[in-house]
Formats: C-alpha cells, sequence, structure tokens
C-alpha cells in the first residue's frame, strides 16, 4: 500500500462516511444537519480531487482503484439510511434510495462473481454522471433538512394566525422563518428530483452492466 496523496484522501473519504451518520449522534439538529452537509461535501470534493491528482501525477495505484469505489458506495449508502431516516421514511426519498442502494448491490455482486473478467465493468461516463447528481442530490437534501428543522423550532409555539401575519410582512421577521420556509421549499424539491434522477440514471447504467455481463452468465449456464 503506497501513502501518497490520492490514497490518503480516499481513505479520509472512507473514514467520513460512517462520520456523517455520527454527526446525528453526538448533536442535535440543525447542528447535525449543518455538520453532516459539511463532512459529505468535503469528502464528495475529495472524490474529484483524487482522482485528478493521480492520474495528473501518474500515482495510480491497485490499492486506489479498489478503495475508491468503495469509499463512494460507503458514502452514498449511509448517507441516504441517514436522509431517509430524519425524512419519516418519506416514499418520494424512500423509493429513489431504495432503487440506488439496491443497484450498488447489484453491481458490486456482478463483479465478484465475474472476478478476473469484472474489468470488462469499467466505469462509464455516464456512471460518472450518476455518481455526481448522487452527491449533489444527497448535498441539497442535507441542507434541507437544516432548514426544515430551523423552521420547525422558530414557530414552534406560535399561533397560526402570527405566522401568517410575518409571512404577510405585517410583523417583522426576526428569526428569519420566512427565509427558512423557502429554503426548505426549494431544498427539499430541488433534492427530491436530484435523487430521482440520480435513480434514473442507476437504473440506466446498472442495466449497462448488467448487459456486459450477460454473455459471461449465459456460458456458465451453458457449462454447467
Amino acid at each position: 500500500m503506497i501513502w501518497n496523496l490520492p490514497n490518503i484522501l480516499t481513505v479520509m473519504r472512507l473514514f467520513a462516511a460512517p462520520g456523517v451518520a455520527v454527526m446525528f449522534l453526538y448533536f442535535n439538529r440543525p447542528w447535525a444537519d449543518w455538520f453532516a452537509l459539511l463532512l459529505f461535501s468535503a469528502a464528495a470534493i475529495t472524490d474529484f480531487v483524487d482522482g485528478y491528482l493521480a492520474r495528473a501525477w501518474a500515482q495510480e495505484t491497485k490499492f486506489g482503484a479498489m478503495l475508491d469505489p468503495i469509499a463512494d458506495k460507503a458514502m452514498v449508502v449511509i448517507a441516504l439510511l441517514v436522509i431517509t431516516g430524519f425524512s419519516g421514511m418519506n416514499p418520494w426519498i424512500l423509493l429513489p434510495a431504495t432503487i440506488i442502494i439496491f443497484r450498488e448491490v447489484f453491481v458490486s455482486g456482478l463483479r465478484e462473481f465475474l472476478g478476473a473478467k469484472a474489468g470488462l465493468l469499467k466505469v462509464t461516463k455516464l456512471a460518472k454522471w450518476k455518481t455526481t447528481v448522487q452527491m449533489v442530490a444527497i448535498a441539497v437534501l442535507f441542507a434541507s433538512g437544516m432548514f426544515e428543522h430551523s423552521l420547525v423550532s422558530h414557530v414552534a409555539g406560535m399561533d397560526a394566525a402570527l405566522v401568517d401575519q410575518i409571512f404577510a410582512g405585517e410583523i417583522e421577521d426576526e428569526f428569519h422563518i420566512v427565509r427558512a420556509y423557502y429554503g426548505e421549499y426549494v431544498t427539499w424539491h430541488g433534492g427530491v428530483a436530484l435523487l430521482w434522477g440520480a435513480a434514473i440514471l442507476t437504473l440506466i447504467t446498472g442495466w449497462d452492466y448488467f448487459a456486459k455481463a450477460r454473455p459471461f452468465l449465459k456460458e456458465e449456464d451453458d457449462d454447467a
């Protein structure tokens, strides 16, 4: 194992994956949402930086090639589990998250089955776009949770008529309730749209990998 900068960044991203969930164990919301967003965003950036540096500095290694997709999958799966949890198992989140997680498990199983032939399932440009959309969607949904919790905490105990007056501009919005509302609205709907987009790309790329593996599956069947 070579400890160059790209590999160090990959290892840091791997450890950051469970750290996203840990934020919600040790911090109250919305601080947990803030810290999870910052940690996830920083880790997502390293996903692009480590690959770029490895190629630019000719420091690509077998260890990095092995660990990079594992770190990516760990980040996405753990973050989706956290988001699904704090969204109250909302079906608009649960269904695309299930599709994404299922695809990751399915493709990993294909790679394991193919063994030495797994190199045929090379990461395509569309798969890279899928990963990018996933990362952005998750970051936006963490921001949505941050806005949502801030909004709920500030309007708790307020009379409905008072809230209406604040939104109408009749009373000064000291706690920035209107901004939190629109922030939550935009990030929620934007995050859900991005997550569904990622789920669609997940299905397309998953089928592409399966189609490439089918000849070897048939070959095994014929031999049997």
